[in-house]
């Protein structure tokens, strides 16, 4: 199994131990992971990544809770200007925002973190992804949303509108100039509400407000589709959030919403090594273009799935220029 296909594993996994180099010490694992199995992958050596993305499938959800309060842990505090806002009630409908150092009413940039729909936070590579773009003018906004299991996909994609809706009544931010960012299970999430327009419309969000969509290495555009692909190795992450109706999984796919209305502009960038991610972009691609959107697919050579999210806002990283190049189109 290649580097690209067990990124997000390596990425979850990683977010267990409290830094770099220490995949042999049981005693930095949270406790709620140490799982016989989990264990073994970390004495694995040259075969951890393999083990790695076998033992993700049966992990408790009270590991993938430990994942995401430590990787909130350890970003701090926030940067200056920066502020943690409630969108809601629950304690994961929460954001952190930024607005430029210029006045005025600024575009808005809001990312969806990633970690297969029952992991992440909202900080995990938000920081660098915040300064750039705030340097850019835009607001930057990075969003926490409820988890599977606890929660279901369609209260995910509800958290990411209302979302939007609590940030367009925010002084400094224009309420109709707003792109979605999303990574991994975030790009799906980003993808199906700027799609299927009833979220944004029970969130009392026109779906005109929502200008372009930035999608970073997703896979489930299809769900049924990805779901039924051999080497997807979080199988049982799909099965978690989507289940087993296939209705259901049609229903939560982007690419079966795709014909018109849908947010006007996309740019879609896949891992170039990963075939499924790659297929999938192409095909959510190509449906969005038949429905009169406009949307690009550019293929991220020498990338790995958490790589391209990581790098993302900082200096000479070739996505970076393109989003930006979207950005200012837009």
């Amino acid at each position: 199994m290649g580097r690209a296909r067990i990124g997000l594993m390596v990425l979850a996994v990683a977010a267990l131990v409290a830094g770099s180099g220490a995949w042999g010490q049981r005693a930095r694992l949270a406790a709620e992971c140490r799982t016989p199995a989990l264990r073994q992958c970390l004495l694995a050596g040259s075969e951890r990544g393999k083990c790695l993305a076998e033992a993700m499938q049966s992990l408790p959800d009270s590991c993938r809770k430990a994942m995401s309060e430590r990787a909130a842990a350890r970003a701090g505090a926030l940067p200056a200007g920066w502020r943690e806002e409630a969108y809601g009630s629950d304690p994961r409908q929460k954001l952190d925002w930024v607005a430029p150092a210029a006045g005025g009413k600024a575009p808005l940039l809001l990312f969806v973190h990633g970690g297969g729909w029952s992991i992440g936070d909202k900080r995990m590579g938000a920081g660098e992804k915040g300064a750039h773009f705030s340097g850019k003018g835009w607001a930057f906004a990075s969003t926490n949303y409820r988890l599977v299991p606890q929660a279901r996909v369609e209260d995910q994609a509800a958290d990411v509108a209302a979302a939007i809706a609590y940030l367009r009544r925010q002084p400094g931010i224009d309420p109709n100039r707003i792109v979605l960012m999303g990574h991994s299970a975030g790009a799906h999430l980003a993808a199906l509400v700027a799609s299927d327009p009833a979220y944004l419309k029970a969130a009392g969000v026109p779906l005109g407000a929502v200008r372009g969509v930035v999608l970073l290495d997703g896979a489930g555009y299809d769900v049924g589709e990805q779901m039924a692909e051999p080497r997807n190795a979080v199988q049982s992450m799909y099965a978690q959030a989507f289940g087993t109706d296939p209705a259901r999984q049609a229903a939560l796919s982007p690419a079966r919403h795709a014909a018109a209305p849908n947010a006007a502009d996309w740019l879609i960038l896949p891992v170039a090594s990963r075939r499924d991610s790659t297929a999938q972009s192409e095909k959510l691609a190509r449906l969005l273009r038949e429905g009169g959107s406009r949307a690009t697919v550019a293929p991220q050579a020498g990338k790995t799935h958490a790589s391209l999210n990581r790098e993302l806002g900082t200096a000479g990283d070739p996505s970076t220029d393109a989003v930006d190049a979207f950005l200012a189109r837009l």
